[in-house]
């Protein structure tokens, strides 16, 4: 198999699994909002994670436990940003000249 070949199943493994982290961020942030209370959901109707909100810990909860939850949901966003920066620098680096 040539390097295209390669190329093309590890960016789709790669892809899958910095969604997979990204959606771990997303239940997380979920958890926070059940646990903060200007942040829950009481309409009954799904709504998007608000995200925005968990990241900057603007109307969190200040119990250790939701924030411990927030910081693990903030180590996965990193994760998930450094992912991308690497597979976009690797990508760079093979570029033909």
């Amino acid at each position: 198999m040539d390097f295209g070949g390669w190329f093309y199943i590890v960016a789709g493994l790669w892809a899958a699994a910095m969604l997979a982290v990204f959606i771990q961020a997303i239940r997380l942030s979920y958890r926070i909002e059940q646990r903060s209370a200007a942040l829950r959901n009481e309409t009954g109707l799904p709504r998007y994670a608000a995200m925005p909100f968990t990241v900057t810990n603007w109307r969190v909860s200040r119990d250790d436990e939701t924030q411990t939850l927030r910081r693990r949901m903030l180590q996965l966003l990193g994760l998930n940003l450094a992912g991308f920066v690497l597979f976009g620098g690797i990508v760079l680096a093979a570029l033909p000249a």
